[in-house]
């Protein structure tokens, strides 16, 4: 070891910040703590190089077929945007299934590609770790906060099922005739025969809607809601995004504050004898693993921004890749329109085609082996579902979209096991209404140029989706 990484070693050994959270969060506002939890990330920045967020310049990226295989690197956030995130995968699905990369901005990982692979360390949490972190870097100083899908059980399971009723099958019934309200609005509001922009519009608006009810949060300030998930996923040491480290700071500090207010205003009207509703802050405040939550006010911010972020990404961006994919394939299009009751296999399809979380992180817990190879304990390995959904050896033609797949609901972009998506079904349901509401109306939905892709290694998303609506014509 160099002086530089003994220097490094004492720096992280000795990281304070633990401790001392230990002993003040729960008597600091949470609003104070983000604050105080920047000025540590600006001083460790200051005095440390290795606490700066890392800068990622885009570059052409070769075919996968043409790079040599100890240089594939799956951890580049501009994959996804080039498009040659396809061949790269099937490069190593075909040659090295399990493979290590050793050098690059977030540090040594295995990644595993395959369909069966996958699915077997899903299935065995007891080997495979979900913590500290489920992403492919980890947080900077000072947002390492606590969430439950990078817990194992039993705190896992204790802080899931508090808030796993607010999807029970009950309130999804309920939840319907609210949900093609919202739809019908948005669509009957929307230009004809003009260009737009697909996911503003339709895709952040409808979203942003849905997890309004599910925090109880002011719909005329759901906007805010959609920022706070791009925010959590958007920093560059967590998964190469682009977002500003201060920025991101600012802003937590803002919206930590509304978290604050909106929980102890519901636990003040819970007291006073109001009765809890079925929002995720009523579920967490009447459940005994999480109603003392504020005493640990940054795993409380950790878990709401991971209820936020799951609510967010996986809906939104199926919403605009279902508008895509159709257009890249118009006799699914067709075949679709032809055939409306056709739709659930075709949100299954969608999901599983767009895959829009791309991967899951694990640690292993003892030495092990998968696909062949050596893993030694606390190794870091990535579950790559983009790649599991499009392996030829669990799905035909892989990278078409085939409305009425046999298999269709085997995909795994909802992951398996215990930190399979608790919003699944809520998830295909906002998807399945969108596309019952779209038939009815539109004769066509027409991709006008090429969209823009998120810089991201996690999430497969769109910021941009221009397309054109042609209104179906009355009989």
């Amino acid at each position: 070891m160099n002086a530089i990484d003994r220097v490094k070693s004492r720096v992280e050994s000795a990281n304070p910040l633990p401790l001392v959270r230990s002993k003040v969060e729960a008597n600091l506002p949470l609003p104070l703590l983000v604050r105080g939890a920047h000025a540590y990330n600006r001083a460790l920045r200051t005095v440390y190089k290795g606490a700066r967020q890392p800068k990622f310049v885009e570059k052409p990226i070769p075919d996968g077929a043409t790079v040599p295989l100890a240089d594939i690197d799956m951890s580049n956030p501009f994959l996804y945007r080039q498009g040659q995130w396809l061949s790269h995968f099937k490069r190593l699905r075909d040659e090295s299934p399990v493979h290590y990369q050793k050098k690059g901005p977030f540090g040594p990982f295995w990644s595993v590609t395959r369909y069966d692979d996958i699915l077997a360390m899903d299935k065995n949490h007891h080997l495979f770790s979900a913590e500290p972190y489920i992403i492919i870097g980890k947080p900077p100083a000072g947002l390492d906060v606590r969430m439950f899908i990078a817990m194992d059980p039993p705190k896992h399971d204790q802080q899931r099922n508090a808030v796993q009723s607010v999807v029970a099958p009950k309130n999804l019934k309920e939840f319907e005739a609210l949900i093609r309200t919202r739809v019908q609005e948005v669509l009957d509001g929307l230009p004809v025969g003009e260009p737009f922009n697909w996911v503003d519009a339709v895709s952040k608006d409808l979203t942003a809607r849905m997890l309004a009810t599910l925090l109880d949060w002011p719909q005329e300030a759901r906007s805010e809601l959609t920022k706070i998930g791009d925010m959590g996923v958007g920093v560059p040491a967590v998964a190469g995004g682009d977002s500003d480290i201060d920025e991101t700071f600012e802003d937590g500090v803002i919206y930590a504050g509304k978290l604050l207010e909106l929980w102890n205003d519901k636990k003040a009207r819970i007291e006073a004898g109001e009765a809890p509703g079925f929002d995720l802050l009523s579920l967490m405040l009447t459940d005994p693993s999480t109603k003392d939550m504020m005493d640990k006010p940054m795993e409380l911010l950790g878990n709401l921004f991971l209820l936020i972020i799951g609510g967010n990404d996986t809906t939104r961006n199926s919403m605009s890749g279902g508008v895509y994919a159709l257009n890249k394939y118009p006799e699914e299009f067709a075949k679709l329109k032809a055939n409306p009751k056709l739709i659930p296999s075709a949100v299954s399809e969608i999901i599983r085609w767009q895959t829009p979380l791309a991967y899951m992180a694990r640690r292993a817990k003892e030495d092990t082996v998968v696909g062949g190879k050596k893993i030694r304990k606390g190794d870091k390995l990535v579950m790559w579902y983009a790649s599991a959904n499009r392996d030829d050896r669990h799905f035909e033609e892989p990278d078409k979209l085939i409305i009425d797949r046999k298999n269709v609901r085997n995909h795994l972009a909802f992951g398996f096991g215990i930190h399979r998506c608790m919003g699944n079904r809520l998830a295909e349901m906002q998807l399945r209404i969108l596309w019952e509401e779209l038939l009815q109306r539109f004769e066509d939905i027409e991709v006008v140029e090429e969209p823009e892709i998120v810089q991201s290694t996690f999430v497969r998303g769109y910021s941009k989706l221009m397309v054109k609506l042609t209104k179906k014509q009355q009989v």
